[in-house]
């Protein structure tokens, strides 16, 4: 009976902590190819994916709010790929050909028309977990933290795809910014840095490094809580250890007030960087 009633309290304990810790994932939206490395020539698949744990799933975005979809390949030549779009396909949300070795950056926006209305307690712990310090702060200034929330918000991602072996000089424009207006920048190639060595990134908003953002490391293989939380330090970096294996995500999340915006308080940006190093052949379905 004693242990029945524990193992009882014990569920009840884990169910807890998982329902705090979702809102702090819960607007995590990311690009996930099927592999990460391949050969040149291969047909990649990608499905868009949200939220973590047992709330992860195949993302609904419809397809008239995504504005940019895109690789960017050596030599800085981007592709436009939003017609390999199929939201919702049976193998994939989109597909993508890499015809010549190098780094590859592949990139979706959404527009900024999503809207968001919290009660005053749940959007003030948002704030917090997401690290929207602008938010937090204006909100204290104003007297206005018993107020709802409402904001309206938009999506960023990228992925890295590593076609044939890493090479220097194919992939210094995957180390640039590609023009996102909140943006994961690698300042290394994950796929050619040592796995005892560490990984910098830095944070770009409108075209500038942002200092105090909040970064988390999700690894998403074991992704109900992130592996690891960063701020960024006054010249838009964190610096992460480089991971063994596996599938990882990096996202970060920005805000800004809209004066006199009668149907939103602030626009939210939430962007999001995918990499693999799992050991795994080089390769995925040609076709």
């Amino acid at each position: 009976m004693h242990n029945t009633t524990s193992r009882r309290f014990a569920a009840a304990v884990l169910a807890g902590v998982a329902a705090l810790a979702a809102p702090v994932l819960a607007h995590d939206f990311w690009i996930q190819p099927d592999v990460f490395r391949v050969a040149p020539g291969d047909t990649v698949p990608f499905s868009l994916q949200v939220g973590h744990g047992t709330e992860r799933e195949r993302s609904a975005m419809p397809l008239r709010r995504i504005v940019r979809f895109d690789a960017t390949g050596p030599g800085a030549r981007r592709v436009d790929l939003r017609k390999r779009l199929q939201i919702g396909g049976a193998t994939g949300d989109a597909t993508a050909a890499f015809a010549q070795p190098g780094l590859y950056v592949v990139a979706l926006a959404t527009d900024d028309t999503a809207i968001s209305r919290l009660p005053a307690a749940k959007f003030n712990d948002y704030l917090k977990e997401e690290g929207l310090t602008p938010a937090v702060t204006l909100r204290k200034r104003l007297g206005s933290t018993q107020a709802e929330g409402v904001e309206r918000y938009g999506r960023r991602t990228k992925t890295l795809v590593q076609v044939g072996t890493p090479d220097a000089k194919a992939q210094a424009h995957a180390l640039r910014p590609v023009g996102l207006s909140l943006e994961l920048v690698p300042e290394a190639n994950p796929y050619a840095v040592p796995r005892a060595a560490r990984l910098p990134v830095r944070v770009y908003y409108q075209g500038r490094p942002l200092a105090g953002a909040q970064v988390k490391r999700i690894d998403l293989d074991n992704d109900a809580l992130p592996a690891q939380v960063l701020r960024t330090d006054a010249a838009g970096r964190v610096t992460f250890a480089m991971p063994t294996r596996g599938r990882w995500l990096l996202a970060v999340a920005w805000t800004r007030p809209l004066v006199g915006n009668k149907q939103a308080d602030f626009e939210t940006v939430f962007s999001s960087l995918s990499f693999g190093v799992a050991a795994q052949p080089v390769g995925a379905t040609r076709r």
